[in-house]
């Protein structure tokens, strides 16, 4: 995990990959859950033989949503900010999907910080944040979020 102690320091990593996550493996029951939670009962995502026969993958698929939705645990298994009191996110830009994430992927973020802005109290921080599969040739999720710290 990266530590960032300072909003010198913080600044100074603009334009940096400053940290990649651990690897989250996505189950079926996470799947199942997310459809669950968000009323997206596809079958693609929770019927496993329909997708098994019918599916173009083979196999079911994550949500898209459920893959973004991930991004905060990516980040917060990823960086550290210590010299704050409170993070809150503020927002995302340019969301795509460039993968499926077949079930029992394993997924990890990489985070790159593109600015760093101050506003009363804190700053707001602009990162791109790259989610790649194991073993998969392209990213599976590429999002800018938009967070804001405070001091």
């Amino acid at each position: 995990m990266r530590e960032i102690h300072s909003l010198a320091e913080l600044t100074s990593l603009v334009g940096q990959e400053v940290a990649v996550s651990d690897w989250i493996e996505i189950s079926q029951q996470r799947i199942n859950t997310f459809a669950e939670a968000t009323g997206d009962m596809q079958w693609i995502h929770i019927d496993v033989e329909r997708a098994k026969r019918e599916s173009p993958f083979g196999t079911p698929i994550a949500h898209g949503f459920l893959t973004l939705s991930l991004l905060p645990m990516l980040m917060q298994n990823a960086i550290h900010i210590s010299y704050i009191k409170m993070g809150v996110n503020y927002g995302l830009n340019k969301v795509r999907f460039p993968a499926p994430v077949p079930v029992g992927s394993k997924l990890r973020g990489h985070l790159k910080l593109l600015s760093v802005e101050e506003i009363t109290d804190g700053a707001q921080m602009s990162w791109e944040i790259s989610v790649e599969r194991e073993g998969g040739d392209k990213p599976v999720c590429v999002a800018v979020s938009i967070a804001r710290i405070y001091e």
